[in-house]
C-alpha cells in the first residue's frame, strides 16, 4: 500500500517537492473557495517552481473540474445562469479544446509570460477599479469566450477575462460565483480532453492529480467557510497583490 501511494499517488518521490506541490494545491483551493476564482493562477505560480509547466497544468485538471462543479451546483439559480451564459461557455469550450491540442508546440517561456500577463492584468484592473463598458449584445460572450479559451488552452488560466467581464457588467455576488463556476466548468472538460490528445494528461498524471484534488477540496471548503466570516475586501486585496507579484515573476522568468 505504501509503495502504491508513493509510486502512483504522490506527485513526486522527492518529499520536499511533494510538500511544495501539495502546499500549492491547498493555497489555490483556499483562494478558489473564498473568491470563486484564482485556482489555476495561484497553483501555477508555485508549481512551476518545481515542475514543468505542461505537467503542472495536467495536475490541475481534476481540481479545476471538481471545484467548479461544486461551485456551480452549489449556487442559486443554476438553470437561469446556464441559459444566460450558454453561448459564452460554448465559445470557451471550442477555443480551449483547439488551443490545448498544441500546448506542447509552444515554448515554455511563452506559456509562462501569457500566465504572468493574465495575472498582472487582472490584478491591476481590480486594484484600480478599472471598468470596461460592455453592451447587452451576445457578441461579447463569443469574443471574450474565444479569447479566454485560447488563453486557457495554453496555460489552464482563463479566469481573468471572464472575471473582468462579469465585474464590468456589475453582476451580483451570487451571480458572479455561479457564472464563474459554470464558465470554468464548461472549459475544464475540453481542456482535459485536449491535454489527453496532446499526450500531457496520462493515467499517471490523473492519479497524481487525484492526490492534489483531495488537498484542494480541503482548502476549498475552508475558503468557502472563510467567505462568510472574514472581510472579503481585505483578503481580496492581499490576494490581488500576491497575484501581481507572482505574475510579474512569471513574466520575468519567461522573458529573461
Amino acid at each position: 500500500m505504501n509503495e502504491f501511494i508513493t509510486a502512483s499517488l504522490l506527485p513526486s518521490q522527492d518529499i520536499v517537492i511533494t510538500l511544495v506541490i501539495l502546499g500549492a494545491f491547498f493555497l489555490a483551493g483556499l483562494i478558489k473557495g473564498f473568491l470563486g476564482i484564482g485556482l489555476p493562477p495561484a497553483a501555477m505560480v508555485i508549481l512551476t517552481l518545481v515542475i514543468d509547466t505542461p505537467i503542472a497544468i495536467s495536475l490541475l485538471t481534476l481540481p479545476i473540474i471538481f471545484t467548479n462543479f461544486f461551485q456551480y451546483f452549489g449556487c442559486e439559480n443554476r438553470i437561469q445562469i446556464a441559459k444566460k451564459y450558454w453561448l459564452f461557455g460554448l465559445a470557451i469550450m471550442v477555443s480551449i479544446f483547439l488551443t490545448s491540442l498544441f500546448i506542447m508546440s509552444f515554448p515554455k517561456s511563452l506559456i509562462s509570460v501569457s500566465i504572468g500577463f493574465a495575472m498582472v492584468a487582472f490584478s491591476l484592473s481590480q486594484m484600480f477599479g478599472a471598468r470596461i463598458s460592455f453592451g447587452e449584445s451576445l457578441k461579447w460572450h463569443v469574443m471574450i469566450g474565444l479569447f479566454s479559451g485560447g488563453l486557457g488552452g495554453l496555460s489552464s488560466i482563463w479566469s481573468p477575462p471572464v472575471a473582468m467581464y462579469l465585474l464590468a457588467r456589475n453582476v451580483s455576488k451570487a451571480e458572479f460565483i455561479g457564472a464563474t463556476g459554470f464558465l470554468f466548468l464548461a472549459g475544464s472538460i475540453p481542456l482535459a480532453i485536449g491535454l489527453a490528445f496532446a499526450g500531457v494528461l496520462t493515467i499517471d498524471t490523473i492519479l497524481h492529480s487525484l492526490m492534489g484534488l483531495i488537498v484542494v477540496l480541503i482548502g476549498f471548503r475552508i475558503g468557502e467557510w472563510l467567505r462568510g466570516h472574514v472581510q472579503q475586501d481585505s483578503f481580496r486585496l492581499i490576494v490581488l497583490w500576491a497575484f501581481l507579484i507572482m505574475g510579474g515573476r512569471l513574466i520575468a522568468v519567461g522573458l529573461f
